[in-house]
């Protein structure tokens, strides 16, 4: 499996954040964080960054969460293997190759989270419940792979990560994100394998609980919003409006909901 660490470029993750931001500005209506779980990671100590897996935009979401709250500390991601073919620029990176539903795929994968999770500066994010899953499944299912994770880095922090992306005001979804307390690995160790997929998977459901409960207030001052997309409809009837604003002299806001929002 080629080295993740030498393959990272940042000159590749300075020109695709670009793209990135630039995508999501055009689909989504905003990234915010909650202003209770901005991440805070202790110095000296790799990190493993477990999050739910609600949506195909995850991996969007922590490149761009990546750039703007952690930017000093280098993202390594697992992909299933097939699916990183069709997408060979991403291991310029941080993402890797995994061989899903086998022995062989889950060594593997487990060497190289040693070897990145052996630079106390990395941080491994990662989706704890390898498929796709409903944010509001109960339990929360946790990998089996997640649960050997610690032995790999005893050193490391494990932090939950919650992702939500409700439709709110506008014809755009919201992208929703909270971090969690940091659980020491040497927490998770103490417990017997069959109870730490437990304790991830409370861990996790406990911050999206919470992140649910700020997503159905619907109040964007309850975040920090990190990107702003484009607001409004759009096309001609946005155009048609911004005229008739501009004939009024009134300023045009092409929000479906006008209210106010702090600044980020």
């Amino acid at each position: 499996m080629p080295d993740p660490v030498a393959l990272r470029s940042p000159r590749h993750l300075a020109f695709f954040d670009f793209m990135f931001t630039r995508f999501f500005a055009k689909h989504m209506r905003a990234l915010r964080v909650a202003r209770w779980g901005l991440p805070e990671l202790p110095e000296g100590k790799p990190a493993v960054i477990f999050a739910n897996h609600p949506s195909w935009w995850d991996g969007v979401a922590f490149m761009l969460l990546y750039r703007r709250l952690l930017p000093e500390r280098p993202l390594f991601t697992p992909m299933d293997a097939a699916a990183l073919e069709k997408y060979r620029f991403m291991k310029r990176l941080g993402v890797f190759g995994i061989e899903t539903g086998s022995a062989r795929g889950s060594v593997a994968f487990l060497r190289v989270v040693e070897k990145v999770l052996a630079n106390p500066a990395h941080i491994l994010w990662i989706n704890a419940p390898g498929r796709f899953s409903d944010p509001r499944e109960r339990p929360v299912p946790i990998a089996p792979g997640m649960i050997r994770l610690p032995e790999m880095a005893p050193e490391a922090v494990f932090v939950p990560l919650a992702l939500d992306y409700p439709f709110w005001t506008e014809r755009k979804a919201e992208m929703l994100a909270a971090f969690g307390t940091p659980i020491p690995a040497a927490t998770l160790l103490e417990a017997p394998r069959e109870a730490r997929s437990a304790m991830l998977s409370d861990a996790l459901a406990g911050v999206m609980e919470k992140l649910s409960a700020d997503a159905i207030a619907r109040d964007p001052t309850a975040f920090q919003t990190l990107v702003q997309g484009r607001e409004g409809m759009g096309g001609i009837y946005q155009a048609w409006r911004r005229a008739k604003a501009l004939l009024r002299g009134e300023r045009f806001d092409p929000r479906h909901e006008q209210r106010a929002e702090t600044a980020p």
